[in-house]
């Protein structure tokens, strides 16, 4: 299905190109000075990049891992459930030992090339390859989205969520990791999986590499763009004027500022699938599942131990069994989903849907995500930021400059272009942990056609940033980086096919609210600068609104804009929590062996104690190489380290 969007709009693109050949001179301004010939060349070589990428994407789909159907009944060491950023890690590290033979399930299928395009990813989230989940409706939340709902999109594709985020790179702080072990997680801390965070990159920004924090040899290719717009070139003067310091995130301090390192290679997304499984595609003992939905896991009433799974494949209903372990990877959501549907999780609640309890356990509880307000966007009148629409018209070198070369705005991810770590509560202070991310996009989120639409605002909001479609303008969004409001899981219905209630209780704890307001006066700090001030950035207030009943820059105005503008960075966490024995709110053990039930183990980003400060991608692929070596080194693969 987004093959074809994409090669609609391509074709759209070439369809108003040959239009504008032919208008007339009175309609020049819409194509500049060029001469009727040079038009023609653009469209020669735009049609010419066009057949190229159909082509790269043929490549692009013969290096993906074969789809098998197992037969019921059949027999692996190992079987993974969800092909994501995780599982994808994880089933490709098992198969290198060539003795072990693993199967990988996933419910979705094969990604192609067109979702790499970094500056369109935002449609993916239209797409069918997410599991478009919502959360339950509030009225202390989420009320400017329709059916007062945010939209909780996840990845349903062989890749899982590394193929349609926002490709943003970043690992934390170091503070977060000390403090799981803290918690009682031994073998967590900054120190235990920096080796991690170093095996699984290359990063690709020569300025970037220090061979004490950066590693050189990995799957996963961390670049940063090299086109950046006028105004993020601006931005990043307005922060210094503050300042701020020009920082690697990634590297010994987070705190400060820096142009986006993300998992793009040669302008390209890179995902789990391209990573990891393309190079495994022919391992015999690799076996991938695709459009594969695990219903339940088996477990062996007797021993209480897990010992395969259900999964359903067409009209098939398929048992497949793992003599040594299944390791749950389907995501914060699909893995507490399923696990209660197994019998493990609030005995209560179970009980109630008529599910055999195997293990009383929180599965379920802890939900973290990072909220983030999207109601900052400023005005300008100067065309130099990216807007869509612009993007796509074949007179402008954009669409022709990333099919042949690779470079040009279509490189940058969803238009964000800089990323900042502050402490608001002592902003003096530079070596202690963020508790804020300002995110600089170098496009107006009030005039996206597509980002109001991810949002899912209602009518009334959605038709008053309609009006703005086509306006040139940069944002922020503010993101809460250590929230202390706690949501959950609950299960239903005893049915995979029904989802779960999400209710992430966003806003709950008063410090989230104190904090986040003072990310948005960080902001508006931002915005008063020199720097920002020549461009004539005029903030595009939202007067139209029920916060138009409080005083404007109050504490109430900006608690009413939070309740309506504010929703997920997709950041879903912590359902099944990883701490120590004894531990009544953990899940699973720092081994990720889920307690009570033997041969069984989580590994994705539900086993977070408390949820990172970044982006959690990389974070997830670090969490499936440890676990991928923790197996290894318990079934003699592997000399402790």
């Amino acid at each position: 299905m987004l093959r074809k969007i994409s090669i609609f709009f391509v074709f759209i693109a070439v369809m108003i190109g040959l239009l504008q050949l032919y208008l007339p001179n009175k309609y020049s301004h819409l194509y500049g000075n060029d001469t009727r010939g040079t038009r023609l060349m653009n469209l020669l070589m735009l049609g010419t990049g066009t057949i190229n990428f159909l082509r790269e994407n043929s490549q692009y789909l013969a290096q993906q891992v074969p789809d098998v159907t197992p037969q019921s009944g059949d027999t692996y060491d190992f079987i993974v459930i969800g092909a994501g950023t995780a599982g994808a890690t994880i089933a490709a590290r098992l198969s290198e030992i060539a003795q072990v033979k693993v199967l990988l399930i996933e419910a979705g299928t094969y990604d192609n090339l067109f979702m790499g395009i970094p500056l369109t990813t935002g449609l993916l989230q239209l797409s069918n390859i997410n599991w478009n989940y919502q959360t339950k409706p509030s009225d202390k939340y989420c009320r400017g989205m329709k059916d007062n709902s945010c939209a909780w999109p996840t990845g349903r594709v062989i890749g899982g969520s590394s193929v349609l985020n926002f490709m943003i790179a970043s690992r934390g702080a170091a503070e977060d990791y000390d403090r799981w072990a803290r918690m009682g997680n031994e073998g967590w801390a900054y120190k235990d999986v920096l080796k991690y965070f170093k095996k699984l990159e290359t990063i690709d920004v020569p300025k970037l590499k220090d061979s004490i924090y950066r590693g050189t040899e990995g799957p996963v290719h961390i670049s940063q763009a090299e086109f950046h717009t006028p105004l993020a070139e601006a931005f990043v003067k307005a922060v210094k004027e503050l300042g701020y310091s020009l920082v690697d995130y990634n590297g010994k301090s987070m705190m400060g500022f820096s142009y986006i390192q993300s998992t793009i290679m040669n302008g390209m997304r890179i995902n789990s699938n391209k990573a990891y499984l393309h190079p495994a595609r022919d391992r015999k003992n690799l076996h991938v599942t695709l459009t594969s939905t695990v219903k339940k896991l088996l477990i062996d009433p007797n021993t209480n131990r897990a010992i395969g799974v259900e999964f359903v494949k067409g009209d098939q209903t398929i048992r497949a069994f793992a003599s040594k372990e299944v390791i749950m990877c389907a995501g914060t959501i699909g893995t507490s989903q399923l696990l209660m549907l197994s019998g493990i999780g609030p005995a209560k609640q179970l009980n109630k849907l008529g599910i055999q309890v195997v293990r009383d356990a929180p599965v379920g509880e802890n939900l973290m995500d990072h909220i983030t307000y999207y109601g900052l966007t400023w005005m300008i009148n100067a065309s130099i930021s990216i807007e869509l629409l612009n993007q796509i018209n074949p007179f402008n070198p954009y669409l022709t400059d990333f099919l042949i070369k690779r470079s040009g705005p279509l490189t940058v991810p969803s238009a964000c272009e800089v990323i900042g770590f502050i402490n608001t509560e002592d902003p003096e202070k530079r070596d202690s942990p963020p508790d804020v991310e300002l995110l600089f996009a170098s496009a107006s989120f009030k005039g996206d056609y597509i980002f109001s639409r991810i949002l899912q605002l209602n009518k009334s909001l959605r038709q008053k940033w309609d009006e703005q479609i086509g306006s040139h303008g940069w944002s922020l969004g503010i993101i809460l980086l250590k929230p202390k409001s706690r949501g959950r899981i609950t299960l239903l219905a005893n049915d995979i096919n029904v989802k779960p209630e999400i209710v992430p209780n966003y806003l709950d704890h008063p410090d989230d609210v104190k904090t986040m307001i003072a990310g948005i006066r960080a902001a508006l700090n931002i915005s008063q600068t020199k720097s920002m001030r020549a461009l004539d950035s005029q903030l595009f207030n939202i007067t139209y609104t029920e916060c138009n009943n409080y005083k404007y820059d109050s504490n109430d105005y900006w608690t009413c804009a939070l309740k309506l503008l504010a929703s997920t960075l997709f950041h879903f966490s912590g359902t099944c929590k990883m701490g120590p024995k004894g531990d009544p709110t953990a899940v699973v053990d720092p081994r990720l062996k889920v307690f009570g039930v033997q041969g069984l183990r989580v590994a994705d980003a539900s086993i977070m104690p408390e949820i990172i400060s970044g982006h959690i991608s990389l974070p997830i692929y670090m969490i499936a190489e440890k676990a991928a070596d923790l197996i290894k080194e318990d079934w003699g693969y592997l000399e402790k380290s």
